[in-house]
């Protein structure tokens, strides 16, 4: 499966904005991306052939990492924390859309 991906890696400086998103597969993701989220500013976010947005958050302390489906209208999101197995198995079995029903396991969480 192929996503757009947005990043902001703060240590390296390295950034993509969600406006100029490029296409990688979601082993390309999990092998190039998901090292480099090694701080709390950095994140990765995925888009989807409908525009939906999942955003990957790390926490180092805990070492675990948020994903989530935010809804800007509500100013909240749909998450939950994965460790990185989990996540890379996330990643690679995600659906074509981005729907809560189809990703188990969400809360609600507002901002």
């Amino acid at each position: 499966m192929h996503y757009r991906v947005f990043y902001l890696f703060d240590r390296s400086g390295d950034a993509i904005s969600s406006a100029s998103a490029v296409e990688m597969s979601a082993k390309a993701i999990c092998e190039q991306l998901l090292p480099r989220l090694q701080t709390e500013d950095d994140y990765l976010g995925l888009i989807d052939a409908r525009e939906t947005i999942l955003q990957i958050l790390y926490e180092p302390p805990e070492h675990r990492y948020w994903v989530e489906l935010p809804v800007d209208a509500a100013k909240a999101s749909y998450g939950r924390y994965v460790g990185l197995d989990e996540l890379r198995q996330f990643i690679l079995s995600l659906p074509e859309f981005f729907e809560r029903e189809t990703i188990p396991g969400l809360e609600y969480r507002p901002w």
